[in-house]
């Protein structure tokens, strides 16, 4: 098998790339690691110098490729399948690659500050994070509501930033009630078969997660 991914199926980046891998129907290899053992924290390390998930080894180029966005570029190259998931067209593809942004740096990004702040001895003021999720609920709920996706019809890069950024960003902060568009695009996130499977195989592991109660019963 050509491409190895290393992963771990609770980490948010990690459903980032294997929606995609679903998406396109590719053949892969898992290779779970546990960051806490010294052994996988070598093997990954010896992929990727700062010793983060998810990568991909592609072993027919022999070539290990890091960070989300790279990877489904990689993808889209290499395993193009019956479709891209980032569209041909220049200025499509320019807006597309703005919303990725936005769901790992505003979605993404504060999701993990506050989880991690949980594990902080000294935990820091998180108002600036629940804010920044505040501002990216609404613009995402502006975007969608007269488009089925973010590119519009397609399914895509951006989707597979927002499926589990919002997935996990919603059990520390919901949804507004007056964002009724989001709410029922993270529906037709979470009905996607590529997304529900992702997180089936997380059911698990969500023990591990500092919030899990706040998972909806239906996701459990």
């Amino acid at each position: 098998m050509s491409l190895t991914l290393y992963y771990h199926p609770l980490a948010s980046y990690c459903h980032k790339v294997l929606i995609a891998l679903y998406e396109k129907g590719i053949d892969f290899e898992k290779r779970l690691i546990n960051l806490g053992a010294e052994a996988d924290r070598a093997e990954l390390k010896a992929l990727w110098p700062f010793c983060k998930f998810p990568v991909i080894h592609d072993g027919a180029r022999q070539r290990s490729v890091a960070e989300t966005t790279i990877i489904i570029q990689y993808l889209d190259r290499f395993f193009p399948g019956d479709r891209t998931l980032i569209p041909g067209d220049w200025e499509r593809a320019l807006d597309v690659h703005l919303w990725d942004r936005i769901f790992d740096n505003y979605v993404q990004g504060p999701m993990q500050e506050i989880v991690a702040n949980q594990r902080r001895p000294d935990k820091i003021d998180l108002a600036s994070h629940y804010a920044t999720l505040e501002t990216a609920y609404r613009m995402i709920d502006e975007r969608v509501a007269t488009r089925t996706w973010i590119d519009g019809e397609d399914f895509g890069l951006a989707e597979c930033a927002a499926a589990p950024g919002l997935f996990y960003a919603s059990t520390l902060l919901p949804f507004p009630a007056e964002c009724g568009h989001l709410n029922a695009y993270f529906d037709r996130l979470m009905q996607r078969p590529s997304v529900s499977r992702v997180i089936d195989e997380a059911k698990p592991f969500f023990m591990y997660y500092p919030f899990v109660d706040a998972i909806p019963a239906r996701f459990r």
